[in-house]
């Protein structure tokens, strides 16, 4: 199993697309997405890099276990 890494957010936005999420506003430079059945939204910077602590504390959110999302992200074409 590879290890989680940074990705860019647009590549990150894909994947929380792509689970269901949807895009509901933005604040400042932070973007806001929801899904039914979420505890609390999903907010990711809309700049730069989507830090490792930030993807593993969305997808312990999310309910998907890293192996998943890694899966997902090699479907998607997102990471090689």
């Amino acid at each position: 199993m590879s290890a989680l890494a940074p990705v860019k957010w647009k590549e990150f936005e894909k994947f929380l697309i792509f689970v269901g999420c949807s895009f509901k506003r933005q604040s400042g430079g932070h973007r806001i997405y929801t899904r039914t059945g979420l505890k609390r939204p999903i907010v990711i910077s809309a700049h730069g890099n989507v830090p490792v602590f930030v993807i593993r504390n969305n997808l312990r959110l999310l309910g998907i276990a890293p192996e998943e999302y890694f899966e997902i992200m090699k479907r998607k074409k997102v990471i090689n």
